[in-house]
């Protein structure tokens, strides 16, 4: 069994890509798929940190959580990843990585070994010149970004390997995250501007999270808002962001294990 691979990929910092990569990877936990992990950003190491917490806080309270096998790679070779790679999705449903808000060789290689590409983006046109660039009285796309054209090879790259290896064809899904509910007309141009960009250049758009400060209240305690039971008092807001988490999950279109047919169903009563 090959482990589907899912890359969380943006040059740019701050879009909450390491919080999305972890919600996703626990939200298939609680599906009942074996996830890895691996943390590209040695510096930071947002996701291993978050895991690690998650592990800690387990030990502290004595329960069990749906969880994921993880690691942080702080090495200089790019075999020596794979190798990693291999080694810890042996046996797995899923691998996901988390990368730098840089450009980074490290990203680089893995977006070509992806099959889910998710560039998490902020609800702005400042973020969305990362993939295009827009007129200023129109605001329509007058060029890519260097971003979208890496991207762009990317996908040919994999087209080849997807012949030659019979793989599948690269998703690359761009995530809205932090939508804003206010300036209703510059939120239409951008919807505009990235349906647009998507038809051009080929990826899908999904829903992404929020700006919530319970996000960051739980990363100390690596839990999520989908560990019913072990959060104490939830508000409205919080299950609405709980749904949030399932319909970006769903919004991926990941394939389900073979194995857990029967039984993976978004868990709704986690």
């Amino acid at each position: 069994m090959t482990a589907h691979r899912i890359v969380f990929a943006n040059e740019k910092g701050g879009t909450g890509k390491s919080t999305t990569a972890v919600h996703v990877a626990i939200g298939l936990a609680y599906q009942g798929a074996k996830v890895a992990a691996i943390d590209l950003d040695p510096r930071q190491r947002t996701l291993f940190r978050y895991l690690e917490n998650r592990v800690e806080t387990e030990q502290r309270r004595e329960i069990a959580l749906p969880g994921a096998r993880f690691a942080v790679y702080d090495g200089d070779d790019v075999n020596e990843l794979d190798a990693l790679s291999e080694e810890i999705a042996d046996g797995y449903d899923f691998l996901i990585f988390d990368t730098p808000g840089r450009d980074d060789v490290f990203a680089r290689h893995v977006a070509t070994t992806a099959d889910t590409l998710v560039t998490p983006l902020n609800d702005s046109f400042v973020d969305f010149d990362l993939i295009g660039q827009v007129e200023s009285e129109s605001f329509r796309v007058k060029k890519l970004s260097f971003y979208a054209e890496l991207m762009w090879e990317t996908r040919k790259k994999r087209g080849l390997k997807t012949i030659q290896e019979g793989r599948r064809e690269l998703d690359w899904v761009v995530v809205r995250n932090r939508v804003q509910h206010v300036e209703a007309r510059n939120m239409r141009r951008l919807d505009e501007a990235l349906k647009e960009l998507s038809k051009r250049v080929g990826f899908r758009i999904a829903s992404g999270l929020s700006e919530r400060v319970i996000y960051r209240e739980l990363f100390p305690s690596g839990l999520t808002l989908l560990d019913k039971g072990h959060l104490g008092e939830l508000g409205t807001s919080h299950l609405v962001a709980r749904q949030e988490l399932r319909s970006l999950v769903a919004g991926l279109n990941l394939p389900v294990p073979v194995r857990d047919k029967g039984e993976l169903e978004l868990a709704s009563h986690a």
